[in-house]
């Protein structure tokens, strides 16, 4: 007898989870099941594989089971197991002893693992009661694609060949490693180690391993994953080393923990990442409004000392003294007003900078200080310019006046002079 595992919606010649992208869920798993299962060598790699795995799952409820095939039997440990991987409840479990009650507690795990759309054929209940080593050892990977390999995904891929990529790419600048399947590809010992040293190379000296000793390099990942990762060792150095083709389903298994392992830390250390982003991006934007409070404060404090400078509408008696008061000006025009020019079109740089940038990460807008809105030091600057435009108009004014004055002047001492001389040249005697 065995089992196939198609998900819910496909019919008869349909392959398992063919599209999107996904890849086949359980690639020829017929064939699987008839040669696998009738090969002792992969049997005995199944039976040790799945039992560590769930182990490694029924641990945190504080059980484990010794043989796969007698302590499913009766519901109660299998129940618990999907309930641990899933984090969900599951229906009551009978607490009889009588096969009925075993073959209930079978039922509702069964039940629970279709309504996850997984369609189980050829294997009931029964089955697993009566201890049959072939369907429970079915079973168990059933679980084990759906709940550890169905939900990788790998950019386009997911599955057995999300895992698989993951697996290409992880190990891909590695010597002597060339990932191409789940069962000769890993015999040397070589990927698992060169999977360790690529995300821990604290742990693994992977430049001293060789290619020629396959079971130094397997109890070398066994143990480093065991003692430092937290994944129980699931296979045999001997077993793999001396089986042609490995089994796919244990390796694939055994590999799949090291992808959550992984993959969890680098998903923890992508989120931390993006709180540091995120946190860096809140520090820039509050520099921006602090850059722009103190920007506004100087530049409103330069027009308001500014200001009352050009309305002083005060004359100076003398031409020099006005020359001055005009020197003093051009002076401000070229030397003073340019740089003040420059903080206000980075003051508006800035705003709109940070309001664009508090947008697109979805903040509220920055509303500056009473009196420094934007709109504020655009009519503060207005109302500089019609000061500063009314003082030239008044210091040329005042020029063209004293100007007109010092001709006046000018002239009527000519004639003076000239009235002075024709005096002293009519009448001598007055000189």
């Amino acid at each position: 007898m065995m089992m196939v595992m198609q998900p819910e919606g496909l019919g008869a010649g349909e392959g398992p989870f063919v599209g999107g992208g996904g890849g086949e869920y359980m690639e020829q798993e017929e064939d699987w099941d008839r040669d696998l299962l009738l090969d002792p060598a992969w049997e005995k790699q199944q039976r040790k594989t799945f039992t560590a795995w769930c182990n490694s799952h029924l641990r945190k409820a504080g059980t484990q089971i010794e043989n796969i095939e007698e302590d499913f039997r009766n519901g109660l440990k299998l129940m618990l197991l999907l309930e641990v991987i899933s984090g969900e409840r599951l229906p009551r479990p009978d607490k009889g002893k009588m096969r009925f009650h075993k073959i209930a507690n079978v039922n509702k795990a069964l039940d629970f693992i279709a309504s996850k759309g997984v369609k189980l054929v050829s294997i009931g209940a029964e089955e697993i009661v009566d201890g049959n080593l072939k369907m429970t050892l079915g079973m168990i990977w059933t679980i084990i694609l759906r709940f550890a390999i169905q939900d990788i995904s790998v950019e386009e891929t997911s599955a057995k060949e999300g895992l698989l990529l993951w697996c290409q790419r992880k190990t891909a600048p590695y010597r002597n490693v060339n990932v191409q399947n789940f069962h000769t590809s890993w015999k040397d010992g070589l990927a698992l180690c060169a999977l360790i040293h690529r995300h821990r190379p604290d742990l693994i000296d992977y430049a001293k391993l060789r290619k020629d000793d396959p079971i130094g390099n397997l109890n070398t990942a066994f143990e480093v994953a065991e003692k430092y990762l937290d994944i129980p060792k699931m296979l045999d150095a001997e077993d793999i080393v001396n089986t042609p083709k490995p089994d796919e389903k244990a390796i694939m298994t055994y590999v799949s923990c090291f992808y959550h392992a992984f993959a969890g830390a680098e998903q923890a250390e992508t989120a931390a990442n993006r709180i540091c982003k995120v946190l860096a991006v809140n520090q820039e934007n509050e520099k921006l409004m602090e850059e722009y409070e103190k920007l506004a404060s100087e530049l409103l404090e330069w027009i308001r000392r500014t200001v009352p400078w050009l309305e002083n509408r005060v004359g100076e008696p003398s031409m020099s003294a006005m020359q001055r008061k005009l020197e003093d000006f051009r002076d401000y025009r070229r030397l003073h007003k340019p740089p003040r020019v420059q903080e206000k079109c980075q003051l508006e740089i800035n705003f709109n900078t940070l309001q664009t940038k508090l947008r697109l990460s979805h903040r509220p807008a920055f509303m500056p200080s009473e009196g420094k809105l934007v709109s504020d030091i655009a009519n503060a600057w207005r109302g500089l310019e019609q000061v500063e435009k009314g003082y030239e108009d008044w210091l040329l004014s005042e020029i063209r006046r004293l100007q007109r004055l010092q001709h006046l002047a000018e002239k009527f001492q000519q004639k003076a002079s000239l009235h002075e001389a024709w005096t002293r040249g009519r009448y001598p005697s007055w000189g």
